[in-house]
């Protein structure tokens, strides 16, 4: 494989993650945090800063809406529920060392 095809193929990864976590809205960032790690806003601010390494002028509501497919303060309105009780104890274990 080459080094183009490497790069093509995880830009199309990407698109897919992208296109898979638009499609489900549902999911909130907490549930993706508790599960995985990662949410949106983590991979928002991952290709921010991957911009910033190629020197690309882009801020940080450019790279939500990348990820989001529309404006943050958009999604979050029609989106983003209350996080539960269980939800946010599981985020603060999740967070300690």
């Amino acid at each position: 494989m080459t080094e183009q095809q490497r790069l093509e193929l995880e830009a199309a990864a990407f698109r897919h993650l992208v296109q898979h976590l638009r499609s489900r809205p549902d999911v909130q960032n907490i549930d993706l945090m508790n599960l995985s790690g990662f949410c949106r806003n983590c991979l928002s601010k991952w290709y921010k800063a991957a911009a910033d390494e190629q020197g690309v002028d882009i801020d940080m509501e450019q790279a939500r809406e990348v990820v989001y497919g529309m404006p943050y303060a958009e999604w979050k309105a029609q989106h983003q529920k209350e996080a539960s009780t269980e939800q946010l104890a599981a985020f603060t274990k999740g967070q300690q060392p």
